[in-house]
């Protein structure tokens, strides 16, 4: 069994195995989703064998594929993504070429587009080349490829001491069948096949040499599979076209739709719906939102919940779906490979070899501390949202038994500790789970078992909705033991992290009982589950919007006076948009809602800046009057909770609650981002009810209603 390097799995270490002639730039590349497929591709459509690829089931079925016209590659004119995240499109053009017959023809000539999509396994392309020119020509379109079936953890950086074999490959008329037999006994192959056969074909290209007349086009059809398929052609192309828009576009129906009087907003609003829609795969136990491409196209745990949250005053569904698929994967034994203990709720799961083999833990891994604590969580609130009892009632073992584990982990000291179990686990166990991001103020590691400050705020807010999901099941006893748990922990967090000399609350408390004397965004989250009292909040809250987390894009995750501090670091002064999301909640709940309409606009003005789309996290520098964020190098993109930092912001802008015990809809001091007059969200769930809410600027204040087809359904109670 091969050693875990975890530092391997750190996607900020694996930049340095990638080739450095082609550094992964998210912002420039363009990524596709469809069940557990996706590919990642540059703007020219390219596959060049770095961190992008073709991927099924966190195995890389494709590592290169390429277009060639004349020998050469084309010139970029413009590549993008369709907006429901279905078809990707390059525009390109031939540099100076030479004929089949040897005669010159001019850059600008050829115009070459790529149309790429995924459905049911399978990539779909068409690559139609006009030509422009007054010449007939013949030309020659090469297509190199090839398949080195690494696992997604190769792909990340992780070397192996023994593979398994790869396959000569098997060449056809018109398709070529790559293979590979696993180590974990899986056949795993990847077929290409082509409309037409290849003047030429191998077992890495593919050449045809097309007659192209002048102001005319030729077009040809590839599928890449898990077999060869059918002749690829048009009519395969456009039902696989037909079906994936349909798949995707029901997936974002699901739910309320937001409009406001802004065309760019609205653009961007669009953008994270359909990013969210794209992540979310369809399982058996309902929709689950996959974490991030290329990287953690998978379930998790901590990212499904915190995606469910952001999204579920719109479509209390995906939370749903997150709690029952959790719910399944629910822990029952305890094992130290896997960091697993009975009522623990998974971080995460994987369905490549090296996870088949356990050369790492990540089949099904729980080593995540604020996991379970998270997932009660998101039961209560859902609770809230929907008044769905009938479903609380289901789950109900499963959160008693993650209660328990809870409880458990916190016995000895009071807090939920975490150390892992085994060498192969992660070393850090929060969402900040790099292996430098908990440190003492001096830069020393500190040793386990380790409490984070925001993980002992899930726990409180956990207990605390127990309590009263309890005292609606009447259980008393059992409500009334959760609501001194919560008071517990409350007061305990209040005593030993509060640091009065920097008025702000230490990232940890180490085995030995020494806080990690640190000032980090894992604050804020105490903010999001209300555990601060009043003056303390402020103090947090103060620091937070001060220049030493506040770059002008978003909240850093860490001060910048601290010592490991680096803008440019994945946890140490980085700004991750799901993180000043949650911050923002806490902001709006303690009555800084102007704040949080600056961290809107910063967010959105962002957005603008990634073409639309947060990536996982970007760089901590400070504004700057015309330059631009910059990008962190190796982020996922797109990723589901920065696409949910949206929806999440905006609700707090709002003030707006949904009451499903009662029925009604609660707006609090409501305030719209800068620039936005009118905001309206239809087909909002209240119950077994759907209406449409509109906010509206008037004067200095916002005015929420109610359309008239609704009124006096649904009662509003707005206060200003």
């Amino acid at each position: 069994m091969m050693e875990l390097d975890e530092r391997k799995l750190d996607p900020a270490v694996a930049l340095a195995s990638l080739d450095e002639t082609a550094p992964r730039e998210p912002h420039r590349l363009f990524a596709l989703k469809q069940g557990d497929c996706f590919v990642v591709a540059d703007a020219y459509g390219e596959i060049r064998g770095a961190g992008d690829g073709f991927f099924r089931d966190d195995t890389r079925v494709l590592s290169e594929f390429r277009l060639t016209v004349g020998g050469r590659q084309m010139s970029l004119l413009g590549a993008s993504l369709s907006q429901d995240n279905v078809l990707f499109t390059s525009n390109l053009t031939n540099l100076p070429i030479q004929s089949a017959a040897g005669r010159d023809i001019p850059q600008g000539a050829i115009h070459i587009e790529r149309v790429r999509l995924i459905w049911q396994d399978r990539l779909f392309e068409r690559i139609t080349l006009s030509n422009y020119s007054r010449e007939h020509s013949t030309i020659t379109v090469s297509l190199h490829f090839a398949a080195d079936f690494r696992d997604m953890f190769e792909v990340r950086g992780s070397t192996r001491q023994k593979r398994g074999t790869v396959h000569v490959a098997r060449t056809d008329k018109a398709s070529v069948l790559l293979g590979y037999d696993g180590l974990d006994g899986l056949p795993r192959q990847s077929a290409v096949s082509f409309s037409q056969a290849p003047d030429q074909l191998n077992n890495n290209r593919a050449d045809f040499l097309v007659a192209v007349t002048k102001r005319s086009s030729k077009v040809l059809y590839v599928e890449v599979g898990p077999e060869v398929a059918d002749t690829p052609g048009r009519d395969r192309f456009r039902a696989a076209a037909a079906r994936a828009r349909f798949g995707m576009r029901a997936k974002r129906r699901h739910g309320a739709t937001l409009r406001s009087s802004g065309r760019v907003f609205n653009d961007w609003v669009e953008r994270a719906r359909a990013d969210v829609a794209l992540l979310t795969t369809e399982l058996a136990t309902g929709p689950y939102p996959y974490a991030g491409i290329p990287w953690f196209s998978t379930a998790f745990g901590r990212d499904g919940v915190i995606s469910g949250l952001q999204m579920l005053w719109l479509n209390p569904g995906l939370a749903r779906g997150v709690l029952a698929f959790l719910a399944e994967h629910q822990a029952t034994e305890t094992s130290p490979f896997s960091d697993s203990q009975p009522g623990k709720i998974m971080h995460e799961t994987r369905k490549g070899e090296m996870a088949a083999l356990r050369e790492l833990p990540f089949g099904r891994y729980y080593g995540g501390v604020d996991t379970t604590p998270l997932y009660i969580h998101l039961a209560c609130a859902y609770a809230e949202r929907t008044g769905d009892m009938a479903f609380i009632d289901t789950l109900w073992p499963s959160l008693k038994a993650a209660a328990e584990w809870t409880e458990e982990a916190s016995r000895a000291t009071g807090f939920v500790t975490y150390q892992r179990a085994a060498e192969s686990g992660l070393a850090n166990q929060g969402w900040k789970d790099s292996i430098d991001s908990v440190f003492h103020a001096d830069g020393r590691i500190p040793k386990g078992p380790i409490a984070l400050v925001e993980v002992q705020g899930y726990v409180f807010a956990a207990y605390r909705g127990l309590a009263a999901l309890a005292r609606r099941r009447g259980e008393f006893a059992e409500a009334e033991h959760w609501e001194n748990r919560a008071e517990q922990m409350r007061l305990a967090v209040e005593r030993d992290f509060w640091m009065d000399d920097l008025n702000f609350y230490a990232l940890a408390i180490d085995g030995a009982g020494e806080p990690c004397k640190v000032r980090t965004s894992n604050a804020g989250h105490l903010l999001f589950v209300g555990l601060p009292q009043p003056e303390r909040a402020k103090m947090v809250a103060d620091q937070l919007l001060s220049a030493s987390f506040h770059s002008g894009w978003g909240l850093r995750t860490l001060a910048d006076d601290a010592v490991f501090f680096n803008p440019m670091s994945y946890h140490n002064g980085s700004i991750w948009p799901h993180d000043t999301a949650l911050c923002g909640v806490g902001l709006a709940r303690y009555g800084e809602r102007e704040s949080v309409v600056r961290l809107m606009s910063g967010t959105f003005e962002a957005a603008v800046h990634f073409n639309m789309r947060l990536p996982e996290l970007f760089c901590g520098f400070t504004r700057a009057p015309g330059e631009a964020p910059i990008a962190y190098p190796v982020a996922c993109l797109p990723q589901a909770w920065s696409a949910g930092s949206a929806f999440m912001l905006m609700q707090a802008c709002l003030g707006l609650e949904i009451d499903g015990w009662e029925g009604e809809l609660h707006v609090t001091r409501p305030r719209l981002p800068i620039g936005i007059d009118t905001f309206t969200l239809r087909h909002l769930s209240v119950g077994d009810k759907s209406v449409d809410l509109t906010f509206q600027r008037v004067g200095d204040r916002v005015v929420a209603f109610l359309s008239d087809r609704h009124e006096g359904m649904v009662p509003l109670i707005v206060r200003t």
